[in-house]
């Protein structure tokens, strides 16, 4: 399965209604400088990380993949975007299309499915993973689509990873600019996260900043990553029940639609 290729170097952009944030002069000096930095990030974490760390056979990562799952699904009937058989969809920093799949499995067409991931490699991985999908090589700031060509649009821990404010904007104004009239921007992300410093958290605030216009509806949920190791493969029910006093959780899992 060959990826649609999008590099993000001097790309074309699609046909859009209005200008988008980064056509200013020095933008694109931006968005390349912030992509050199997270692939660099990625290729660190692949060095020092074990390959099985984040797998769904440590009850600790099944315990956070079951709360996610749980949370999107409400997401999406809070928005009123169930059924998704007639709904696209796209992941914005895809990876290796862990959480396309669960959309599908929710109802989703394969055809109606698309993502974008910064690393080439992930981006070959999702689309074998999803033939018949829309899987591109690109970076969040510059989508390769028309205005309002979805219907749902997905991040998951992506925003977390950019810590250059300006591209931050720029990466949100086009997960706007894609999102149809009535669709949803789901948001999945840390607004804590104080001892990983290659990370920027983001509280409500921050969340609404970047989507001027748009009403934000966001849980506090997810029971911090450091906690949930030491509890879940011991007590299970004991951690999900501390997960639900909210004091320990480390996420924001949320949507936001336009204002009326």
């Amino acid at each position: 399965m060959r990826v649609a290729p999008f590099p993000f170097f001097g790309h074309k952009r699609p046909r859009t209604s209005r200008s988008v944030v980064g056509d200013e002069p020095g933008m694109n000096t931006d968005i390349e400088v912030e992509a050199r930095r997270i692939i660099a990030e990625y290729e660190r974490r692949e060095r020092e990380i074990p390959g099985d760390f984040y797998a769904l056979r440590h009850p600790r990562n099944l315990f956070v993949r079951h709360e996610h799952e749980r949370m999107l699904l409400h997401c999406l009937r809070r928005a009123n975007l169930i059924p998704l058989v007639e709904r696209r969809v796209l992941e914005v920093g895809c990876g290796c299309g862990d959480w396309l799949t669960v959309f599908e499995n929710f109802g989703a067409l394969r055809e109606n499915i698309a993502g974008t991931e910064l690393g080439g490699q992930r981006a070959e991985i999702a689309a074998r993973r999803l033939p018949g999908s829309d899987i591109r090589s690109g970076d969040a700031a510059r989508l390769p689509w028309e205005d309002q060509s979805f219907d749902v649009v997905f991040q998951r821990m992506m925003f977390s990873s950019i810590l250059d404010p300006n591209v931050r904007r720029m990466a949100a104004a086009e997960m706007m600019r894609v999102t149809r009239p009535g669709g949803a921007i789901i948001w999945v992300d840390y607004f804590i996260n104080p001892r990983n410093p290659h990370v920027c958290c983001l509280g409500r605030a921050d969340v609404r900043a970047l989507f001027p216009g748009w009403r934000a509806t966001l849980y506090r949920t997810t029971l911090a990553p450091p906690v949930a190791r030491r509890l879940v493969p011991f007590a299970w029910s004991v951690a999900r029940a501390l997960e639900k006093l909210r004091v320990f959780n480390t996420f924001f899992f949320g949507f936001l639609q336009r204002e009326p």
